[in-house]
């Protein structure tokens, strides 16, 4: 019986041929052995290599598979007992097959291939990329597959938090660039590591946060140059760059003391292309063992390139849909982990042949069942070089996904772009023109995680320090990442010799775009420093910088100490209102306004206000006024007597006055109220009921 992929009993011509499933490498308790599974189509012969702990070049046992014994349909396997290969820690593979490019065959035998349902992986100490990639063999320098020796972690996690609702505030990190500074205050040895997050527990938590979203912590390639994580090797393992010594223990650790600190943990994820790049890339895996049958190609047998990384993975694969739904359900089931935002998502709704079917792909139903029997949390990035399916047009109908066009409106109005009140209306509302609110498909405002910056793009103070991107150190000529970021640099590039006047509005519209990201019904997300005025210099594509470029600056949150407070406090606010955030659309519980009268939708209109009623949750009513013009604008407050309205945020205010604590709360003393130049006020109505 074959269950979470685990052999339970084995039937006796199983120890002589071995089991079909489950794929990979498993130990088999009661029988003292291993079982070996492979799926490889197109390929003509397979040979199992084991090795030492001291030997990365002889195997100590190999066996080369016989496909009248050790072959069933697509799948070669075999048995091997321990007494066998006693010595054996280590395994790879070689596969024969023909070299035939423009039917989509790459098959070497001359090289050393990783198992792709290995768990855990090893690099001898002369691995190579560029041995993966010249011709001739790679013996002694290949990453290789990690020998299972019992069933590892199962054990669910106790303290694992109920799942958070309207208080989910969603906070976007890299394990390395968090803590890898000296003043970050992490233990030195600890700094960049799993184990380095636990000491930063207090501080997200003082912040208010209840997810970390953490970029790739998959198996990345070390040797590719890639410090964001997107050139994913292994689908099991966890990146051994984060670790000290042990990197699923490490892992496990800091997810449980995630959960013990209430704190969700959501991967992201990359099942869209692999390490292994384009023609030209290393053969590390799964170009060897079935190259046609793992990547998308086209007619002429060159690889899809959805990804701009060089391949794309063909999820509509049944090997590939396998592999995907084994590594989600042991990231899920063993590591502990909550969710996970899957990058390019939109590849899941590629067919076979890369065409797109937006109607039921096998892939997005059989991962949304495996969420359902785990408690997962799906989150898209609906869209890929050529494929935008933001909204209704994705097919995980339940799934959340990230709203790039919430980014979009957002900067745009902030920034004082005419023609923005009606799209910033609907980004507040919850976006029900992509997640509609019937009477069809019935979509939720929560699935529309809410975000005006990720790690692609700009962060968010050089968003309003800079008008173009700054991306000369990363080797392309500054062609790469995005052209145009929607910045606007307050009247000047950078920080170097920036009058004062210009870094006070700065700060000012960064309290505007998070106020409205905290106001906003959705699922809210911002970038890890954000809250400090973290810098990159302009740099909106550092994918490749692993160095005080991307690691966070420490120093920065001494020195920006209102704005951390601002942000700790829009953060209480808002969960503190359920009113905000909710499971359906405010709908007839919010009444939009102008400045004095209906709204102003002409292009020239830089200015709305609403009231959102409070009563269903026996809270108070909020009146909001969103000012983005650079002149004052004088709002009439259209709801309520003078001696109702309180107070309690004024981005046009210094701290302590932008945003006010329970208690402080002001009183207005007239229904005509000032907005200051490019500000955001908030007024609480308390609830009579």
């Amino acid at each position: 019986m074959n269950k979470y992929g685990y052999l339970r009993t084995v039937e006796s011509w199983e120890r002589d041929d071995g089991c079909v499933a489950p794929l990979g490498a498993t130990w088999v308790e009661t029988e003292q052995a291993w079982n070996f599974a492979l799926y490889s189509r197109h390929a003509t012969g397979v040979t199992l290599l084991l090795y030492s702990e001291k030997d990365f070049v002889e195997p100590v046992f190999q066996l080369r598979l016989d496909p009248l014994q050790h072959k069933t349909g697509r799948i070669w396997h075999c048995f091997v007992p321990l007494q066998s290969a006693s010595a054996a820690r280590y395994y790879a593979y070689r596969v024969e097959g023909p070299w035939d490019p423009v039917h989509g065959h790459r098959f070497n035998a001359q090289k050393i291939l990783f198992d792709p349902f290995a768990e855990t992986v090893f690099f001898p100490p002369g691995f190579s990329r560029e041995a993966a990639w010249r011709p001739g063999p790679n013996d002694g320098h290949a990453v290789l597959g990690v020998l299972p020796r019992g069933e590892g972690p199962t054990d669910r996690d106790e303290a694992k938090p109920a799942r958070h609702t309207h208080d989910t505030i969603v906070y976007e990190l890299h394990v390395k660039g968090f803590t890898a500074r000296p003043n970050s205050g992490v233990t030195p040895k600890k700094r960049g590591t799993f184990l380095g997050l636990i000491e930063k527990i207090p501080y997200l938590k003082e912040l208010g946060i209840t997810v970390v979203e953490l970029m790739p912590v998959q198996q990345f390639d070390p040797q590719e140059d890639n410090y964001w994580g997107y050139m994913t090797l292994s689908f099991f393992s966890p990146h051994q760059g984060y670790a000290l010594r042990d990197a699923v223990t490490e892992f496990r650790k800091m997810v449980q003391a995630f959960h013990k600190a209430g704190i969700e943990v959501w991967l992201d994820v990359v099942y869209n292309h692999t390490c292994e790049g384009d023609e030209a890339g290393p053969v590390y895996s799964y170009r060897g063992i079935d190259n046609r049958s793992y990547y998308l190609l086209d007619p002429a047998g060159h690889y899809q390139n959805h990804s701009q990384c060089g391949n794309t993975i063909r999820c509509a694969h049944p090997s590939v849909r396998a592999l995907v739904l084994r590594s989600l359900h042991h990231w899920g089931e063993k590591m502990g982990v909550d969710g996970f935002r899957f990058d390019l998502a939109s590849v899941f709704a590629r067919g076979k042949d890369g065409s797109l079917d937006t109607d039921a792909p096998a892939i997005i139903s059989e991962i949304g069942a495996l969420a359902v029997q785990l408690d997962l949390r799906l989150v898209a990035e609906a869209w890929d070089v050529a494929a935008y399916l933001l909204g209704r047009s994705f097919p995980g109908l339940t799934w959340q996904q990230w709203n790039g066009q919430f980014r979009d409106d957002l900067r745009s109005f902030v920034r004082g772009d005419p023609s923005m009140v009606a799209a910033l209306m609907r980004r507040l509302y919850g976006s029900d023109d992509l997640f509609p609110d019937g009477p069809g498909d019935v979509y939720r405002p929560y699935q529309s995680v809410n975000f005006v910056t990720a790690h692609d793009g700009l962060c968010l103070y050089d968003l309003v320090a800079y008008d173009r991107k700054h991306n000369e150190a990363n080797g392309h000529d500054n062609l790469d990442g995005a052209a145009d970021d929607r910045s606007w640099n307050c009247g000047w590039e950078g920080d170097d010799g920036a009058p004062a006047e210009v870094l006070a509005l700065r700060r000012r519209q960064i309290k505007n775009f998070f106020a409205l990201l905290m106001l906003a019904n959705g699922t809210p997300m911002f970038c890890a420093g954000d809250e400090f005025l973290n810098t990159q210099h302009g740099n909106n594509n550092p994918y490749n910088q692993d160095n005080e470029t991307t690691w966070l600056d420490w120093s920065r949150l001494e020195h920006n100490r209102d704005m951390f407070r601002f942000f700790r406090e829009m953060i209480a606010f808002r969960k503190r209102r359920r009113s905000i955030a909710r499971s359906r659309y405010w709908r007839e519980d919010v009444h939009w306004y102008g400045a004095n009268g209906p709204v102003d939708f002409s292009p020239q209109s830089r200015s709305l206000a609403y009231c959102l009623i409070g009563r269903r949750f026996d809270e108070g009513d909020l009146y909001v006024m969103v000012n983005a013009y650079w002149e004052p604008v004088r709002f009439h407050i259209q709801e309520g007597d003078v001696g109702n309205w309180r107070r309690l945020v004024d981005t046009g205010r210094p701290s302590p006055e932008d945003i006010l604590v329970p208690g402080a709360e002001q009183p207005v003393e007239s229904l005509d109220y000032e907005v200051t130049p490019r500000s955001v006020v908030v007024l609480e109505r308390k609830s009579t009921g």
